[in-house]
């Protein structure tokens, strides 16, 4: 099993943070193109902790060498389903996501949660597990798990700069609804 983890902190609220979490994958978002299609299986408020739980599958466009699809009967698709947490409480957002695609050849548990660093700032910390499962062959299980971290490296900074992309975007849009929204109360109020 090989380990990556990552950190960074966003210059944006928690609350800008959690929220713009649910659109990463929108159109704007140039790092998300892969993303087919993001289907929610389930979703609930606990009453009593008020903890949001979402189930998701995660569509994507496959990435692997079209040798590697022809030589183990693989699809132009892949799945990934993630389970998130959104405790409004104690303001931490926990994602934790898991391959289904060729599980049975390489597992990818990964881990992401977003904390307030400062009131205008966002801690990320990523980590994934990978584990390949060759059997025996030790020199073909490390060569592959060393490309798969070298590869979720790269994937995770392109993510993280279209998260930011994302974020800029809601910032713009959403607060300028905001701004009018004040504006308009405030004429109201008059």
């Amino acid at each position: 099993m090989k380990v990556f983890a990552s950190d960074c902190t966003f210059d944006y609220s928690w609350e800008e943070v959690s929220t713009a979490n649910w659109r990463k994958y929108c159109p704007w978002n140039q790092s998300s193109t892969h993303v087919i299609a993001v289907d929610t299986l389930s979703r609930g408020v606990d009453a009593s902790t008020g903890i949001l739980r979402a189930e998701r599958l995660i569509t994507c466009q496959q990435s692997a060498p079209k040798w590697i699809n022809a030589l183990i009967g693989g699809k132009d698709t892949s799945h990934v389903y993630e389970i998130s947490y959104v405790d409004p409480e104690s303001k931490k957002v926990t994602m934790c996501s898991t391959n289904l695609t060729w599980a049975n050849l390489l597992s990818v548990r990964e881990t992401v949660t977003y904390q307030p660093h400062t009131s205008l700032q966002t801690k990320f910390t990523q980590d994934a597990q990978i584990t390949a499962l060759c059997g025996g062959w030790q020199k073909v299980k490390n060569s592959i798990e060393d490309f798969t971290v070298e590869r979720f490296g790269q994937n995770a900074k392109r993510g993280r700069e279209g998260f930011e992309a994302v974020l800029e975007m809601s910032r713009r849009v959403f607060g300028e609804q905001r701004e009018r929204q004040q504006h308009d109360s405030m004429k109201m109020a008059a």
